[in-house]
């Protein structure tokens, strides 16, 4: 990721919501943004290798049929591992946010009036673990 911007997936099926957050990073950060409506649309491009994933936790809103955000994340983390993927949902319930960790999600933000500046919060502290990360291999390879 040597500066280049952070790539972020943006998944939800509330059109509006989504085209919100979209122009919320754009306007607040270097970002490069991907939205899709559903997670089938997702998983068919991951391939364009998102740094992170933001992924609303119901998902079916305008197709029924659609996988929800669990199952969602489940195929996620099946097919790449270690994506960093934060759930966003409106409910506010502790067994979800519990639910969502047990299927392996760094993190789960409510949608509310803060929900952008934790999101920013949760990005930034991932691209300085990964960081980190990338440093200590560095240095351990040369030990």
């Amino acid at each position: 990721m040597n500066n280049e911007k952070i790539k972020i997936f943006l998944v939800d099926d509330d059109a509006v919501f989504l085209k919100s957050l979209e122009i919320e990073f754009l306007h607040h950060g270097d970002f490069s943004i991907e939205t899709y409506p559903t997670g089938e649309k997702c998983i068919e491009h991951l391939s364009h290798g998102p740094d992170v994933i933001i992924l609303d936790y119901h998902l079916d809103g305008v197709d029924r049929s659609a996988m929800n955000g669990m199952q969602t994340l489940d195929k996620i983390k099946a097919i790449k591992s270690d994506i960093p993927v934060v759930i966003l949902s409106s409910q506010d319930k502790i067994d979800v946010a519990i639910d969502c960790m047990h299927h392996r999600a760094l993190d789960y933000v409510v949608k509310s009036e803060t929900a952008f500046t934790r999101l920013q919060k949760i990005i930034t502290d991932i691209m300085a673990l990964q960081k980190i990360e990338k440093q200590l291999h560095w240095y351990m390879d040369r030990v």
